[in-house]
């Protein structure tokens, strides 16, 4: 009993690692089970997830929306498509906020409405709006689960990529027992966890660096640059969520390494060459997402400069390109770079993945609205020999699984051999 209890306790850690700080939106549609939406939701924020419920106009005939609000903490979106909300695409703005769909209870009418790519209420318009992950929790009478034309939209969804979760079977509402309860929230939580980790990187061992570097000027300054990590550090935990062994060269940021990732923290950029070069001999897989300073000061004075002149010159010399040179190892590991450009984001980007040897390359433009530098959000596009794929703007820890999904197709593409 000890021995189930302990695994029990590590399964609810695993599962709380995988959900903490998600953003998980929850459809509640017209089904009795709507009831066990209320514990589920209690459940996830538990976890460390955050939950935006959207109700349907049958959901809010079995559950307030004022429940849903005091346990979620967040005002609960109702069925119809909001005027005002829609002004601004109200339903792309919560298509791209949330890491996953899940849609519990999913009644039977609602199934055959998505399996109609229906977009005529507001849960709806965002399950077609939604590159998230998107899944349902069946729950309806037995008779209803049974009938061919339920299964057939089951069928229809599972075969576009809809994880389907239940529904189990036991005694029913209606007093009939057989198959169409929906799985308990405390499953249903598990099974959510469950879609953070893919797998499709597992056994791949990843060298990702992130942040800036700081080259010194004297004891007390340093030159740097507005990178705060959070796109590395974003990558390199998505990389794990998706079974790899990753290793994080980390330049100076205020952010907490990700769990279950090796974390080696440096400074300079010739620290972090050591770093990466140390490494990249063994990884299969390199994502060069740090910042590194292209100059740093020729001379470091040894003691702290004073402000006695009017005017100070100071002489750079360039630092090492870690990126090229890892890329130009004999036998380098599939190499990804980055780009964050002012102007022509696409030629430059380009540029440096011809003049470098990349395997892809991640481009974003900087100093505008579409994130980057010290922004939670970013929008980027990837470009590799005679392809590319653009993401629009998103949170960076969403956009970093996709670009992960990414990476692992072009990597699994480039090296069916170890697939084997």
């Amino acid at each position: 009993m000890k021995d189930e209890a302990n695994e029990a306790d590590e399964a609810n850690e695993a599962n709380r690692e995988r959900l903490r700080g998600k953003r998980i939106l929850l459809g509640v549609t017209g089904s009795i089970a709507a009831y066990k939406s209320a514990e589920l939701v209690r459940l996830l924020r538990a976890a460390g997830a955050e939950v935006q419920v959207v109700l349907s106009r049958g959901g809010s005939a079995f559950i307030t929306p004022l429940t849903l609000q005091a346990l979620s903490g967040r005002p609960v979106r109702h069925q119809h498509l909001d005027p005002d909300s829609e002004a601004a695409m109200g339903h792309i703005e919560l298509a791209r906020w949330a890491d996953v769909v899940l849609v519990a209870p999913a009644s039977a009418d609602f199934l055959a409405r998505l399996a109609q790519g229906r977009a005529d209420d507001l849960l709806a318009a965002v399950c077609l709006a939604s590159e998230s992950p998107l899944a349902v929790a069946p729950a309806m009478n037995r008779q209803m689960w049974e009938q061919p034309a339920t299964r057939e939209n089951l069928a229809c969804l599972a075969a576009r990529g809809v994880s389907v979760f239940g529904p189990e079977s036991g005694e029913q509402a209606c007093g009939e027992v057989g198959e169409g309860r929906m799985r308990e929230p405390a499953m249903l939580a598990a099974d959510l966890a469950g879609l953070f980790e893919s797998g499709v990187l597992q056994g791949v061992r990843v060298l990702v660096n992130a942040g800036p570097t700081r080259e010194p000027l004297d004891p007390v300054r340093f030159l740097s640059n507005r990178s705060s990590g959070r796109m590395g550090y974003a990558l390199a935990r998505a990389a794990q969520e998706a079974g790899a062994a990753v290793t994080l060269v980390s330049g100076p940021v205020a952010l907490s390494p990700p769990e279950r990732v090796v974390c080696q923290r440096v400074e300079t950029a010739e620290e972090m060459r050591a770093a990466v070069l140390d490494a990249a001999g063994v990884a299969d897989l390199f994502i060069a997402a740090a910042a590194v300073a292209d100059y740093r000061p020729r001379q470091v004075a040894g003691d702290k400069l004073k402000k006695s002149s009017p005017r100070l010159t100071l002489e750079l010399e360039r630092t090492p390109d870690i990126l090229a040179e890892v890329a130009a190892l004999a036998a380098p590991p599939f190499t990804v770079g980055f780009a964050a450009e002012t102007t022509n984001v696409e030629h430059y980007a380009r540029a440096k993945l011809a003049a470098k040897g990349l395997d892809l390359i991640v481009a974003n433009q900087v100093g505008g609205t579409q994130g980057g530098f010290e922004a939670q959000d970013n929008a980027v596009t990837v470009y590799w020999p005679g392809g590319a794929k653009s993401f629009p703007l998103m949170a960076k820890d969403k956009l970093a699984r996709l670009l992960v999904t990414l990476i692992a197709e072009r990597y699994h593409a480039k090296n069916p051999a170890q697939d084997s």
